[in-house]
């Protein structure tokens, strides 16, 4: 079990530049960056390979029941691995992308990650959607990133072939699903990333930890 004085959570929405962001902080500091995401993505890549329902709650779960998923983070990158086999490199894909917000929809899936989550020994630096409200709310330094539609869209299109205003309506779509997962935390710091570099986001988060300590 981690202690939560050792944990930094950077929450947000899709492309907002969240994990960009903590995998640099996260290499400042010399500490291992956790990619939270990751255990949704595999969650839905058990149930695409299984030619599921990913709105099917009972489904999804009866994909990870007795399946052994380990998220192994290190200061080189996360990897994952479902019953020994890595996973990582495809859990990055569109077909992902279209279910995983259906998948973490699901609140008994939700309580899975949460559970795996709290499991990894601190310190790290972790990124996701409600990070900082529902997973680590003792977290000792909380930020959320965001940046409108628009801008995340084509930071997407950036990382794959797609059509701009696709992604663009993709994106907004995913905002309304991932609502009430996405809200911030009240005592996170808040940050727009729209018009600002990376380096310039990872100073402003490198700044307010160091007033609380946490660097």
């Amino acid at each position: 079990m981690n202690d939560v004085e050792d944990v930094i959570t950077i929450d947000g929405p899709a492309a907002s530049g969240k994990s960009s962001v903590a995998r640099r902080v996260a290499g400042e500091l010399g500490i291992p960056f956790v990619s939270s995401g990751l255990l949704y993505r595999v969650a839905a890549l058990l149930v695409e390979e299984g030619a599921g329902d990913p709105g099917d709650e009972r489904e999804v779960m009866a994909r990870l029941t007795g399946t052994v998923v380990r998220l192994l983070p290190s200061l080189q990158g996360d990897r994952l691995t479902v019953d020994g086999r890595d996973v990582t490199d495809g859990l990055h894909t569109d077909a992902i992308d279209a279910s995983v917000s259906a998948v973490a929809r699901h609140p008994r899936v939700r309580a899975w990650v949460t559970e795996r989550l709290r499991e990894i020994p601190g310190p790290f630096v972790i990124d996701g959607r409600d990070m900082g409200t529902t997973v680590f709310p003792g977290a000792r330094a909380k930020f959320y990133l965001t940046a409108p539609p628009e801008v995340r869209a084509r930071r997407r299109v950036g990382e794959r072939a797609a059509d701009l205003r696709e992604v663009a309506d993709a994106m907004r779509r995913r905002d309304r699903l991932d609502a009430a997962q996405s809200a911030p935390a009240p005592d996170a710091l808040h940050i727009d990333t729209g018009d600002l570099t990376l380096d310039e986001v990872v100073s402003q988060v490198m700044d307010a930890l160091s007033g609380v300590g946490a660097a």
